[in-house]
């Protein structure tokens, strides 16, 4: 049976989705805010997300590119009301792999459902998420690179970070984002924290980590990943 994790603050149209997936021999868990979906996401298993973006505590864009930092391969579905093609566009630059918006007609929600279903399971098998810059390398699956100085192995913390700074290569990513995305939403380090990370990134893939060229401070605001 496949479980989906349905987010959604408004009862009656969680309650009414959550019989008519259970009814489709689905198992759900619902939640109703960002803050737990993000909880109930780290401790169990699901095969897709379903989310709204006007959540309380959390919305979905970010709950969306905090898991997308974690998992690449569950399939995540924008359920909302917010139908502007920007918000379409932004829900889908976060790493969603689809969006409708509400009112919605039952059987195209199901219809797209089953879709994704079919589509994770045909390229979990396969898929390897695998970037290069310069002579450096980085599997995210594995968190396995190989820099300047040979093979290595990122921790967690760091490949989540290492991802966030290259999915906005080019773009200056402020301290709060960094702490929101990477660290989440309850504790949050140090700034100096990031600052020794992005030490330790230099000295992993900079030629000469004193002269970076991959991984710049933008004095005051945050760091950016160059690539030209």
């Amino acid at each position: 049976m496949s479980r989906i994790l349905l987010v959604e603050d408004e009862e009656n149209i969680r309650e009414g989705i959550k019989l008519n997936l259970e009814l489709e021999d689905y198992e759900v868990v619902t939640a109703e805010n960002g803050r737990d979906a993000l909880k109930y996401f780290r401790g169990q298993h699901f095969d897709l997300l379903i989310l709204d973006v006007m959540l309380p505590e959390v919305d979905g864009f970010q709950v969306c590119e905090q898991i997308r930092l974690e998992n690449l391969d569950v399939p995540i579905m924008f359920l909302t009301a917010k139908d502007a093609s920007l918000d379409r566009v932004q829900g889908l630059k976060k790493g969603a792999d689809d969006y409708l918006t509400k009112p919605f007609n039952l059987e195209e929600l199901l219809l797209r459902i089953n879709n994704l279903m079919k589509r994770s399971h045909h390229s979990q098998s396969k898929s390897v998420e695998e970037f290069s810059f310069g002579d450096n390398q980085v599997n995210f699956k594995t968190f396995d690179a190989n820099g300047v100085k040979g093979e290595l192995h990122l921790t967690k913390k760091e490949a989540m970070l290492l991802k966030l700074l290259i999915d906005r290569k080019n773009e200056v990513v402020s301290r709060q984002q960094i702490l929101q995305s990477v660290w989440g939403y309850d504790v949050y380090p140090s700034t100096r924290t990031i600052d020794n990370f992005i030490l330790s990134f230099r000295k992993y893939f900079e030629k000469d980590p004193k002269n970076p060229e991959y991984f710049l401070s933008v004095r005051g605001v945050g760091y950016k990943f160059i690539l030209k």
